[in-house]
């Protein structure tokens, strides 16, 4: 069985490091992009099983990402699981209102707890 894809848009290469190396431990297939558009196209030519997104990041950020993800009928089955520092409730519920699968204060998860996450979005 082929394993399962996760894409990773994260600007931060020390967090990004860290967390695909929780992602790739747990026998999951790890894509790492560093911007939004890079996530983009990766998705599009991936088809991964979940994607990880930081909301801050250069040119293109996380909201607009999700926007651009859900409103691509070839992706928009694609669960988002949002992961950022970003802890404002408007945050929180804007992502959510865009269709995020879930969202996690880096600052308050470990990455095994965001590995567990992805499992139970996945099961």
């Amino acid at each position: 069985m082929e394993k399962q894809k996760v894409l990773f848009i994260e600007d931060d290469a020390f967090l990004a490091k860290i967390y695909t190396k929780a992602i790739e431990d747990a026998a999951y297939d790890s894509i790492l992009a560093g911007t939004g558009e890079e996530g983009l196209k990766l998705a599009e030519r991936e088809k991964p099983s979940i994607i990880l997104l930081d909301i801050l990041l250069p040119h293109m950020d996380g909201f607009e990402f999700l926007e651009k993800i859900k409103s691509n009928p070839d992706l928009n089955s694609i669960p988002v699981l949002v992961i950022t520092n970003m802890s404002g409730r408007e945050d929180v519920e804007r992502a959510n209102s865009l269709g995020a699968a879930g969202y996690l204060i880096k600052a308050h998860t470990l990455p095994k707890d965001v590995v567990r996450k992805i499992q139970s979005i996945l099961a």
